[in-house]
C-alpha cells in the first residue's frame, strides 16, 4: 500500500462515487472507505431495532452503541456491524431511504466522522467517498473531488442497479427520491452535501466510467508528483 495520504470522493447519490472510488483505489494499491455504507448500517441497525429513523434521539442512542468497521482484508472491504458482515442488505430500498434519515443529525455524524478519521490515520493511503469527505472530514485530504450527474442520469442508475440485482423497483418513485434526497443531503445543519473550494468537479454523466477513473487517477499522480491542479471543473 502506497503512501497517498487521503483522497476523498464527495457528490450526491447516484453519481458514481462508489464504483469510481473502489477503482480508483484498487488502481492505487490504498484501501477503500465505504462512507456511506456505515450511514447504511447504522440504518439497519435502527430499523431492526423498530426506531422511526426520523428519531434523533434514539438514533443517536444506537449510533452511541453500534460498532462500525470494516474487514480491510475482503475486497472491496466489507462493513461490519457490530462484527457481522451486512451483505446486500445495505442496498435494500428501505435502508437507502433511512441512512440519509439517519445522517441528518449532528451527534449521529460526530459518531461515525469520529470513526471515519479513525481509519484515515490509520491508513498510510486512502480512497474515502461520501457527503461530506472533503469538506469536513478530511479538509487537508491529498486531493479531493466531487463528482455530478443529472437527477434524471442518477436516479436511471439507481433502477438499472436495483433491477440488475433481481430487486423490484418503483421506477415512478425513484426520480422523486432522488430528488429529496438530495435537498435533505445539501440543507442539513451538519456535513452538509457541498463542494469542497478546492475540489476537482466532475460531470459523469454520459460518460464512461473508465474515463472518470483515468480522469481522477491522473490528477492524483499529478499531485503525488508536487504539479498542483487547484480547484477546477472537469467536463465532458
Amino acid at each position: 500500500m502506497q503512501q497517498t495520504g487521503v483522497i476523498t470522493i464527495d457528490g450526491p447519490a447516484g453519481a458514481g462515487k462508489t464504483s469510481t472510488a473502489r477503482a480508483l483505489a484498487d488502481r492505487l494499491g490504498v484501501a477503500f472507505l465505504d462512507t456511506g455504507a456505515m450511514y447504511r448500517g447504522l440504518a439497519v441497525a435502527v430499523l431492526d431495532r423498530g426506531i422511526d429513523p426520523d428519531d434523533a434521539a434514539a438514533v443517536s442512542a444506537v449510533a452511541s452503541e453500534v460498532q462500525l468497521d470494516f474487514d480491510w482484508s475482503a475486497q472491496p472491504p466489507t462493513l461490519l456491524l457490530d462484527g457481522k458482515p451486512m451483505g446486500g442488505r445495505l442496498r435494500d430500498p428501505d435502508v437507502t431511504r433511512a441512512s440519509s434519515q439517519v445522517a441528518v443529525d449532528g451527534r449521529v455524524r460526530q459518531h461515525l466522522v469520529r470513526a471515519q478519521q479513525r481509519m484515515g490515520r490509520e491508513r498510510p493511503g486512502l480512497v474515502t467517498e461520501g457527503r461530506d469527505q472533503g469538506s469536513v472530514v478530511f479538509p487537508d485530504a491529498t486531493v479531493k473531488f466531487y463528482l455530478d450527474a443529472t437527477p434524471e442520469i442518477r436516479a436511471d442508475r439507481r433502477i438499472q442497479q436495483w433491477l440488475g440485482e433481481g430487486r423490484s423497483v418503483d421506477e415512478s418513485k425513484v426520480l422523486g427520491e432522488i430528488r429529496q434526497r438530495d435537498h435533505r443531503d445539501s440543507t442539513r445543519a451538519d456535513g452538509p452535501l457541498t463542494c469542497a473550494g478546492d475540489a476537482v468537479r466532475i460531470d459523469t454523466s454520459g460518460v464512461p466510467i473508465d474515463q472518470v477513473i483515468e480522469t481522477m487517477h491522473d490528477h492524483v499522480m499529478r499531485a503525488l508528483s508536487g504539479v498542483g491542479d487547484g480547484c477546477e471543473s472537469e467536463q465532458r
